[in-house]
């Protein structure tokens, strides 16, 4: 089944509450909250006192996307906060195996992400300890950025070591999902996209529709 996450990050900040609800409403299961903090990508955005207040305006799955230096010392503030899942990248300073084993023990599921230069092979050891694989399709840390299409090729090669593994594994993609790149990613297997731009500056349930047919 695939999965819509519109990235707050493309929405209205003052109207977070709101926005968030009308994801939901507009058929979205899933919402993306990106956290950064000024030093593993240049930008700062919403901290964990945020994802607890957004909390009560939605039921959607909360998809917290870790672009910070330490998810270690963070992961469980956010998992208090509200967070469903939390997804950190594998180039932070953190422990990968410590900090998937602080995320689980919270009771969150756990996921990791891969900038454009890391290879798929990188996360492979990691595989059966995690629910969820974010494949960067453009760098991280801004929004509106263009699609970077070679990195279809490391979809295709996570979704393929999963199938052998067993692993009925989530592979999200993140950055330039619109109309024109989802049916790429989906096709290479992934089946959670996250959507900033394309669901925010339009209509939110014509948007969600479009990414959720299939191939």
């Amino acid at each position: 089944m695939i999965k819509i996450s519109p990235s707050l990050l493309a929405s209205d900040f003052s109207r977070l509450g709101e926005e968030a609800a009308a994801c939901f409403d507009a058929g979205a299961q899933w919402i993306h909250i990106d956290v950064m903090d000024g030093h593993f990508v240049p930008n700062i955005t919403l901290g964990a006192p945020i994802v607890k207040s957004l909390r009560k305006c939605t039921p959607a799955v909360f998809d917290v996307h870790l672009m910070i230096s330490d998810p270690y010392k963070y992961a469980g503030d956010f998992c208090s906060a509200g967070a469903d899942i939390i997804t950190f990248h594998l180039e932070s300073d953190s422990n990968p195996a410590e900090t998937i084993a602080l995320i689980k023990s919270l009771g969150v599921k756990a996921g990791i992400a891969l900038k454009p230069a890391t290879p798929a092979e990188a996360v492979f050891p990691y595989l059966t300890d995690i629910d969820m694989v974010l494949v960067m399709t453009v760098e991280p840390g801004f929004g509106g950025q263009s699609f970077m299409e070679n990195q279809l090729p490391k979809i295709e090669a996570v979704r393929r070591e999963c199938e052998r593994l067993g692993i009925p594994m989530d592979i999200q993609v993140d950055g330039g999902i619109a109309a024109e790149t989802a049916p790429l990613v989906k096709k290479a297997g992934a089946n959670v996209l996250v959507a900033g731009s394309f669901v925010f500056k339009g209509d939110k349930k014509a948007a969600v529709e479009l990414l959720k047919q299939p191939v």
